[in-house]
């Protein structure tokens, strides 16, 4: 799909997408919690999902949901301890939760690459972007000083530096911030990684530098080949980019499909009350009322059970909602309606925006 496709075809070509047999990626019951004063805390619990090569997959959800630190999970990044990661990451066909730091730093930065929401923070203020491009690319690859100047400018150029050759050796406070973020997306490709983690790369800049920074993610996915795991609460973003989307809630997967599923079929109360606060599906653009449960005690059953305009009581007892295994190639929702002896027509009949013609 090219950068300037429309909502709608996005959502048709999904509905009819075929997927490769082998992920790149495969997330197996991955969980990461951290011990603080007030206990143990559990930030993404029991997640399972997976990456084509060269597809996009989108994580949403509002803040605190742990999209954040299950993406940092995966090339372990979180600090162990305070934090403690378990679970099974598939990179490749090997298993990266297991191997050694040695390797895993091998594979973090060369072939999977990050670029995170702040890149004043995440950019070195010491020295120029150029070196710091020359860095990334020499920590992977054993090639001479003058060889990997020259891909940085050529990397600065492709996503949009205007006179890279110049502004190679200037520093970070000399650019904007929509600048700096396409100089953290030239240092990610600089190793070209078969999976690109972008963290909320927009959220910081204006709707027009949003914009262009997506449809910079869209032309290099197709220039370069690589897969995205994109993670956002901007459910805008997500029809502009995603394949597939994984939406979480207090560290648990609620709902998994094509983003095709996703928009025209939410079968999650949460996916559809996420939808529901957009304007286009009738919503004031205000938030879901409530808030997350307490995550150093989440509570038995659904974890929205408290938000849930659909709650019974076995919504709160018992595991609900269940495991969604990584290997699922459906649609799949974790909700106590959709289960054997459940009934989702009341869910299914509140879908937001069905009055537009789209079921």
């Amino acid at each position: 799909m090219t950068a300037n496709s429309t909502t709608d075809e996005r959502l048709a070509d999904a509905a009819t997408g075929e997927q490769t047999d082998e992920p790149l990626l495969r997330v197996e019951s991955l969980t990461t919690e951290f011990d603080t004063e007030n206990g143990t805390l559990t930030a993404v619990d029991d997640v399972s999902f997976t990456v084509d090569p060269g597809e996009t997959v989108c994580i949403v959800g509002e803040s605190g949901s742990g999209k954040t630190v299950a993406t940092e999970s995966i090339t372990r990044i979180i600090n162990q301890p305070p934090g403690r990661i378990t679970g099974e990451v598939w990179f490749k066909g090997e298993n990266i939760a297991a191997c050694s730091e040695r390797t895993l730093r091998e594979v973090r930065g060369g072939e999977i690459a990050h670029v995170f929401q702040n890149p004043q923070e995440a950019m070195n203020h010491c020295f120029t972007v150029g070196w710091q491009i020359v860095e990334a690319i020499r920590i992977h690859e054993d090639v001479p000083e003058a060889a990997a100047r020259e891909r940085a400018i050529e990397l600065l150029d492709r996503v949009g530096i205007d006179n890279a050759s110049a502004r190679f050796d200037d520093y970070p406070h000399e650019f904007s911030g929509g600048q700096k973020q396409r100089v953290m997306i030239a240092m990610a490709l600089a190793t070209s990684p078969d999976l690109l983690i972008a963290d909320e790369p927009t959220t910081a800049l204006d709707v027009t530098v949003q914009s262009q920074i997506l449809d910079l993610l869209a032309e290099l996915q197709g220039e370069f080949g690589m897969a995205i795991l994109f993670v956002t609460h901007d459910l805008g973003v997500v029809a502009q980019l995603a394949d597939e989307v994984i939406v979480m809630y207090a560290g648990k997967v609620m709902e998994r499909g094509s983003v095709y599923d996703i928009f025209e079929r939410p079968s999650h109360p949460y996916t559809q009350a996420l939808l529901g606060c957009l304007p286009e599906y009738g919503g004031a653009g205000g938030g879901i009322p409530g808030i997350l449960p307490d995550p150093t005690a989440p509570p038995p059953g659904c974890r929205f059970a408290d938000r849930c305009e659909f709650v019974v009581p076995d919504c709160r007892e018992g595991d609900h909602p269940s495991e969604l295994p990584a290997t699922a190639a459906d649609h799949t929702v974790a909700c106590i309606h959709y289960g054997p002896e459940g009934d989702a027509g009341p869910i299914r009949d509140a879908t937001p925006g069905s009055d537009r013609g789209h079921r």
